[in-house]
C-alpha cells in the first residue's frame, strides 16, 4: 500500500545490461549498508542471535516494506537481529534483490486481518512495525483508497496483536495538525483537525493506539514524523516530496518547478535521523514512556532556503515555483517546527544532521549512486 520508484534498465544487448544492473544492484546494496550503519551503528553484539536461529532477539514484521522508510528500516533490523529475524511485507513483489536476498519476505495485505495473524503466529513474531499507508497527496486523489488501507490496516494490525501479544510501533505524522494547530513548536498536546483524509487517518491511528494500549495493554508506540529527505530510496506520494526531487534535478543539471511556494516553511528529517528515532523509541524501555505518541524534531525550512544552499554547490542550478493547489493547501495547513522535549527526556531523543550536513551527504551518495548507472527518476 505505498508506493516506490522502480527502475528499468533497456540496452542494446543482454551483456550490456547485464553488466550495468549488477552494477547498481552492488552499488546499491552498499549504499543500504551504509545508511545502516549510519542511522544504527553498530549494536548487532547485543540483539542478534546467531544465523537466525533461537540465540536470542526480538522477531520483526515490516509491513509495507518496500516503501521509503521501509527499505532501510529492514537493512537495520536485520544487521543488528538476524536476518532470519525481520519479515519485510507488502502487497507486490519487490523489483532487485535487495530485499529477497537479505532475509524473508511475504505476501501481505494489511487488510486481511487473517493473512497478518497467520504470520505473527506461523513466523513467531515479537513486534508488528505497521509502515503500510497511502500518503498525504496520493491520499488526496484516492480518498476511499486511503481509508481502507490506512483505517482497516492499522485496526487488524492491533487486533493481531491484542490476539496474540505483540507490540506495535506504528509512525504517525505531522499531517495530524491543521489550521488551527500551533505553527512553531507545536506541543504533544495540542488540537489536530487535520483537513486530509491521510491526517484524519493519522490522528485515528494515535487514538485506536492509545485506547489499544489503555484498554487491553497492548504496547503501542507512535513517532509524528515530518517530511523525510532519504538518498536510497525514492518518496511516494507525499506533500514533502519536493526535498528529494530536487537533489536528482540538481545533479542531472535539469532546471526544477517546485510545486510548493518558495516560503513554505515545513518539519523536515534526513533519513539517518529518522531511522535512529525510529529504532530508539521501538526499543526503548517501556516504563520510560510517558505516552505512546511522540513528537520528533530536527530541520525546518523552506524550498527557496534548501534550494539556496543547493545552488551554493551547483552554481549552474535553477529552479522555478509553480504551486499546486491541493498539495500547497495540504502545507498550508501543516506546523512549522515542533516541540520534541518530551522524546529528549524519555527516551534520549537528539537529532545528528543539520541542513548542511544534510544537503553534502545527499550530493556524495546520490553522485555514487548516479555514476554507478542507476537513471536519473523523471520528472516529476
Amino acid at each position: 500500500a505505498t508506493t516506490t520508484t522502480t527502475t528499468t534498465t533497456t540496452t542494446a544487448t543482454a551483456a550490456a545490461a547485464a553488466a550495468t544492473t549488477t552494477t547498481a544492484a552492488t552499488n546499491t546494496t552498499t549504499a543500504a549498508a551504509a545508511s545502516a550503519r549510519r542511522a544504527f551503528g553498530s549494536t548487532a553484539s547485543r540483539r542478534r542471535g546467531s544465523g537466525g536461529d533461537d540465540g536470542g532477539g526480538e522477531r520483526f514484521l515490516v509491513t509495507g516494506a518496500l516503501g521509503q522508510i521501509g527499505m532501510e528500516l529492514v537493512d537495520g533490523l536485520r544487521a543488528d537481529y538476524g536476518t532470519d529475524r525481520v519479515v519485510a511485507s507488502d502487497v507486490r513483489k519487490p523489483r532487485g534483490k535487495r530485499i529477497l536476498d537479505s532475509g524473508p519476505f511475504v505476501y501481505l495485505d494489511s487488510t486481511h486481518y487473517p493473512g497478518i495473524a497467520r504470520i505473527v503466529v506461523e513466523k513467531r513474531i515479537d513486534c508488528v512495525v505497521h509502515l503500510a499507508s497511502l500518503l498525504s497527496a496520493t491520499g488526496e486523489a484516492k480518498p476511499e483508497e486511503a481509508l481502507r488501507v490506512n483505517v482497516m490496516g492499522l485496526h487488524n494490525v492491533l487486533e493481531s496483536a491484542r490476539n496474540h501479544n505483540v507490540r506495535v510501533y506504528a509512525p504517525s505524522s505531522i499531517a495530524v495538525f491543521g489550521t488551527s494547530t500551533p505553527k512553531q513548536n507545536t506541543p504533544d498536546e495540542c488540537l489536530t483537525n487535520p483537513n486530509t483524509v491521510y491526517g484524519v487517518t493519522k490522528v485515528y491511528l494515535e487514538l485506536l493506539g492509545n485506547y489499544y494500549h489503555e484498554r487491553f495493554g497492548v504496547d503501542f508506540r507512535a513517532l509524528r514524523y515530518p517530511g523525510v529527505i532519504s538518498a536510497d530510496t525514492m518518496p511516494g506520494g507525499g506533500t514533502t516530496d519536493y526535498a528529494v526531487e530536487v537533489f536528482y534535478a540538481a545533479l542531472a543539471n535539469r532546471k526544477y518547478k517546485c510545486y510548493l511556494r518558495a516560503d513554505s516553511r515545513l518539519p523536515m528529517m534526513y533519513m539517518p535521523d529518522c531511522l535512529r528515532a525510529t529504532r530508539m523509541v521501538l526499543e526503548a524501555p517501556r516504563d520510560a514512556l510517558t505516552r505512546c505518541t511522540y513528537n520528533i524534531n530536527s530541520l525546518s525550512f523552506t524550498p527557496e532556503e534548501l534550494f539556496a544552499i543547493i545552488k551554493q554547490r551547483v552554481p549552474k542550478f535553477d529552479f522555478e515555483f509553480d504551486p499546486d493547489p491541493v498539495r500547497q493547501a495540504i502545507a498550508d495547513s501543516w506546523n512549522e517546527s515542533m516541540d520534541d522535549t518530551l522524546a529528549r527526556r524519555d527516551w534520549g531523543w537528539q537529532p545528528r544532521y543539520g541542513i548542511d550536513e544534510m544537503v553534502d551527504e545527499m550530493f556524495d551518495l546520490l553522485s555514487a549512486k548516479l555514476e554507478s548507472g542507476v537513471p536519473v527518476p523523471p520528472k516529476q
